[in-house]
């Protein structure tokens, strides 16, 4: 990420219907902005509203044009920049696989306890470990398997929201 560049957790409070998903991710495609992580939910069963959450990054005149250019589009009902609003909580799922026996999976299984990572999957040749939290601390892990025989790493993408009583 260049100097100017600014990581931004966007919510996005939509209705949940077919295509919504597809024009949000049009928007960002269309314009050439870079996604760095999705989460999709549906949030009020209810209301049929979903959740969107997105990871983006760019120039605080990209940003603003990013949020701007959502809070246009039709079915959505709130764009609210989380790294703007004040302190949030974001926490990330990963599985992480990593090809190891002997000595190399003894310290794969005690590099998972310093992270509280859990195993999920284990074979006489891999272990499979679910590791949950801030995505600096998925990056750090998978960092540290690397070099012990990382295999394959699936991330859920960025779940985040303010902290203190308001809600989107």
């Amino acid at each position: 990420m260049s100097p100017n560049q600014e990581r931004h957790t966007i919510a996005v409070l939509v209705d949940n219907e077919p295509g919504v998903l597809a024009r949000v991710i049009g928007l960002f495609s269309g314009r050439g902005y870079n996604i760095e992580s999705l989460t999709v939910s549906e949030t009020d069963v209810r209301k049929h509203l979903s959740r969107i959450t997105i990871v983006t990054s760019g120039t605080p005149m990209v940003i603003e044009q990013i949020k701007a250019q959502l809070d246009r589009l039709v079915p959505i009902h709130k764009v609210s920049d989380l790294t703007l609003e004040g302190p949030s909580v974001e926490r990330e799922l990963a599985l992480v696989k990593v090809r190891s026996a002997g000595e190399k999976r003894v310290e794969a299984l005690r590099i998972a306890d310093v992270f509280r990572a859990h195993v999920v999957d284990m074979t006489n040749e891999s272990a499979v470990f679910e590791l949950t939290g801030a995505p600096s601390k998925l990056d750090t892990f998978v960092g540290r398997m690397e070099v012990l025989g990382l295999v394959e790493v699936c991330r859920t993408g960025v779940a985040a929201m303010r902290r203190g009583p308001e809600g989107i």
